[in-house]
């Protein structure tokens, strides 16, 4: 391998440092990035991380003491899922810093960030983040390339674990509070840290859907993620590359969470109330798993998603603000894409010490001719 990347993409040739003597060598500082930072030991990364996670947690907990007004409209009752979420919170942080501290992720953050303050940015396009905000991450645009029947079952998702999340976390966290003054309804006033926002009469349209928003939520979820566990127990290539933890447990965990959501429902209608504890339990261990599994498993990409709208910013600018830098391929003089965005991938690279950067300046089709004819040249030519 290392002799056909010199062969194509030709490095310059280094001698040998000269050792100089010197005082007895001690901890060498690591090698310096190509933005410039110093890499961090893995200790170094996970010690910042956890100090990370227990500030946002910490941060977290004043939150909810306030938020509900000093733990006067905070339910007991929903201790375990407050619990949950200050899990999440940590995890969510913990592992958000170590991957920011990988390279490529840490420029892709930097460049981001730059690109979302950027003053110039919105002077050129000021729609062009509400733009990619809405269609990349509200409607997923980007999914629909690949399959209609995907892109529609993570909508289902997508929308249903949002409101789902916009109705539960405030509730356990004591910052919605929904109150009547004869006790019993059916006037009911909804208020928010204390302060009225709306009143409405649950027997009306407004206060079925204020009672049965997460009914709703439910069944958008159980659609879609009923969707894509057929898909991942018909699809052969799905099933080639899964795995039971990280591709099936969260369906699972999402289908039961909804199932017995609506459970609860159908109970307390129905039954009279009948096994609604058993119901209960089980849900809130559900529950309580999936927030704490959400930042180590494949939920995780939820929160890495918005990172890479400030990127998707960071090219779509580039290519207005520098259509005559249009870096194009080094064999067939096709365009690849803008010059800063090719010198950040480059600049990700020698961060990596990947030793073949230049390889970001040929296109797709030219980078396998290349390794096949490099192929031809050093392995097949020992058969003939």
């Amino acid at each position: 391998m290392r002799l056909y990347r010199d062969r194509v993409t030709e490095p310059p040739q280094t001698a040998e440092p000269t050792p100089v003597p010197g005082p007895a060598p001690g901890p060498a500082p690591g090698p310096a990035a190509a933005d410039g930072t110093t890499p961090q030991t893995p200790a170094a990364v996970r010690r910042r991380a956890a100090l990370t996670g227990a500030a946002v947690s910490a941060l977290l907990i004043l939150a909810i003491v306030l938020g509900s007004r000093l733990l006067r409209d905070f339910d007991s009752a929903l201790l375990p899922y407050a619990v949950a979420t200050v899990f999440l919170a940590f995890g969510v942080a913990y592992r958000y810093t170590v991957w920011i501290s990988a390279p490529g992720a840490r420029r892709l953050f930097r460049q981001g960030w730059r690109s979302f303050f950027s003053a110039a940015n919105f002077r050129t396009a000021p729609t062009a983040l509400p733009k990619m905000i809405a269609t990349y991450l509200g409607f997923q645009k980007f999914l629909g390339a690949r399959s209609h029947a995907r892109w529609a079952a993570h909508q289902l998702i997508f929308w249903g674990c949002l409101l789902a999340a916009a109705i539960t976390f405030p509730l356990t966290w004591g910052w919605f509070t929904f109150t009547s003054d004869s006790g019993s309804g059916p006037g009911y006033e909804m208020r928010i840290w204390g302060f009225k926002i709306i009143g409405f009469d649950a027997l009306n349209a407004v206060g079925w859907l204020m009672f049965h928003g997460l009914d709703i939520a439910a069944v958008l979820v159980i659609a879609g993620a009923s969707y894509f566990l057929w898909r991942r127990m018909k699809d052969r290539g799905a099933i080639t590359g899964q795995r039971f933890a990280y591709d099936l447990v969260p369906l699972i965990a999402l289908i039961v969470i909804s199932v017995t959501g609506l459970l609860l429902t159908f109970s307390s209608i129905f039954l009279h109330g009948g096994g609604y504890e058993f119901l209960a339990i089980l849900h809130m261990v559900t529950v309580v798993f999936t927030l704490i599994y959400i930042p180590f498993g494949k939920f995780f990409h939820i929160v890495q998603r918005p990172a890479a709208v400030g990127m998707q910013l960071f090219k779509y600018t580039a290519r207005r603000k520098d259509d005559d830098e249009i870096l194009t391929c080094r064999r067939c003089h096709e365009p690849i894409d803008t010059a800063p965005y090719v010198e950040n991938l480059q600049g990700t690279m020698r961060d990596l010490d990947l030793g073949f950067d230049t390889w970001t300046e040929y296109c797709p089709r030219c980078k396998r001719v290349l390794r096949g004819t490099a192929y031809l040249d050093h392995v097949k030519k020992g058969f003939n």
